[in-house]
């Protein structure tokens, strides 16, 4: 294939053109210095075939024809581009440019809400559980909940190892606004814990939040341990008093029998006096 039949004219380029792709709207385009720069791509070349053609592709400035999307060489060396650009991708949004954009991304809400409900549709981030490629796929961690759920947009091919385990973290040490603590309006009332109610009176034998439920069973088997603890280290005090008062009874007792002693030999020793006088006599 020659690149005049592999690329349209499309003035967008590849980069833009993949990340228009309706499964790819987390992925943000990472600048073709970057790109082009060797140090951002060490460790990466010896992972692929055909790495050369691959950022060759990346770096064109027309987008794929349909024609091109049917050629089982293209699609090969269209599939390593993809995850060459996204371990760049990877490596760009810890960038002071690349997680400025991931940052305005984030509170445009482009990424998704939490599902769980007492997040209060908290903005989610894009996150991967391994930086291996080809083993898990994206999801999302509410900074509220500090969860990590599937996201609901459409991500079918987009890699974790797209943004990694640690970017979440990254981008709120970063962006300290983005904690949800300094996102709460004035005289905002958040319910934490649901309690579940009918007509406004409590359910017999309903907890309400498992969340809850779960934290009330730890501290309950907590205050269970420490009682325990208490009380077996009672016992053993209780024990040592008990073992020191029958040592000293037992002194006690040695003492009298020492004293009884004594005296018996003071009483034989005075007799024998008075018979050795008696005797004299």
């Amino acid at each position: 294939m020659s690149e005049e039949s592999q690329y349209s004219e499309h003035p967008g380029g590849w980069i833009e053109w993949f990340c228009a792709h309706e499964d790819h709207q987390f992925l943000s385009e990472v600048d073709e210095e970057f790109i082009r720069d060797p140090f951002n791509l060490i460790g990466i070349k010896g992972k692929f075939n055909f790495f050369n053609e691959a950022i060759s592709m990346i770096l064109q400035p027309t987008s794929p024809e349909d024609q091109d999307l049917e050629d089982e060489r293209f699609l090969e060396v269209y599939q390593e581009a993809s995850d060459i650009y996204g371990l760049l991708h990877a490596r760009f949004i810890f960038t002071s440019k690349g997680s400025a954009i991931m940052r305005e991304r984030f509170l445009q809400g482009k990424f998704g809400h939490c599902p769980r409900i007492y997040c209060e549709k908290q903005n989610v981030i894009p996150i991967g559980l391994c930086e291996d490629l080809k083993t898990a796929r994206i999801k999302v961690f509410c900074p509220r909940c500090e969860e990590v759920y599937m996201p609901k947009k459409k991500c079918a091919d987009i890699d974790g190892a797209y943004f990694g385990k640690s970017f979440p973290q990254y981008l709120l040490m970063t962006y300290p606004d983005l904690h949800p603590k300094f996102q709460l309006l004035p005289d905002t009332q958040i319910q934490v814990d649901f309690e579940p109610t009918l007509f406004g009176f409590k359910i017999a034998g309903k907890q309400g939040s498992k969340i809850k439920k779960i934290e009330q069973q730890q501290q309950y088997n907590h205050t269970i341990t420490q009682s325990n603890i208490s009380s077996i280290e009672q016992n053993i005090l209780l024990q040592e008093q008990k073992q020191y008062r029958i040592q000293k009874q037992q002194q006690h007792q040695e003492q009298q029998e020492d004293h009884q002693q004594q005296s018996d030999q003071n009483k034989e020793q005075t007799h024998k006096k008075k018979n050795k006088k008696k005797h004299k006599h």
